[in-house]
């Protein structure tokens, strides 16, 4: 499954590029996710918490860092990880890149990710992956900002303390509100609404 993203952030683009790289100061933001080991500066080892409803998926994995352009601020990364239980593996591929945003202060981040689930992980999120991932996408941005504001990154690029951890992916209510999502989707394209801006 293919899945593109983007979000902007308040920072100039060499800023943010430099701070995307520091994989310990944005692990944090990502939610559910948890750094458990940095094997070098290319490879990296962690776990994924998500859960669907009623149902808990804890993934380990591996991250490995398979392209890098530092010119054109573009990175590819590969994750492989299964699931503790036997339920499932997930592995992914994503490529980030950055773009100057609509001012000159603003940094835009695109995301490409081809994610391929199996088992119980693939049935779960069947569907709602697109919704549940921008959500996700969100929560990262909102807590990225917030960290490199709390940092003092944009102005004075100042070491501080590092940012609370994230909570875990989803939960019902982040499960009801992408199913809520698709819904009020379908019916907008049915009655031709346009969606509020």
């Amino acid at each position: 499954m293919l899945i593109e993203n983007a979000f902007t952030v308040k920072a100039p683009v060499d800023v943010l590029w430099s701070y995307l790289l520091d994989v310990e100061k944005i692990a944090p933001c990502m939610p559910g996710a948890e750094l458990t080991e940095v094997v070098d500066d290319r490879n990296w080892k962690g776990k994924l918490n998500a859960k669907f409803g009623p149902v808990s998926l804890s993934f380990a994995g591996t991250v490995f860092m398979e392209e890098r352009d530092d010119a054109a601020h573009r990175v590819a990364l590969t994750a492989k990880g299964m699931e503790a239980k036997g339920k499932g593996a997930a592995n992914a591929r994503v490529t980030s890149w950055l773009e100057p945003g609509p001012s000159d202060d603003t940094t835009t981040v695109k995301m490409s990710a081809d994610i391929t689930l199996t088992g119980a992980a693939a049935q779960l999120s069947r569907g709602l992956l697109p919704e549940i991932s921008k959500k996700l996408t969100q929560q990262f941005a909102d807590c990225l900002e917030a960290s490199m504001t709390a940092e003092g990154v944009e102005a004075a690029g100042a070491e501080a303390a590092r940012p609370a951890a994230a909570k875990p992916v989803g939960g019902i209510g982040l499960g009801v509100s992408a199913v809520w999502s698709m819904i009020s989707g379908f019916f907008r394209k049915l009655f031709g609404l346009k969606p509020k801006s």
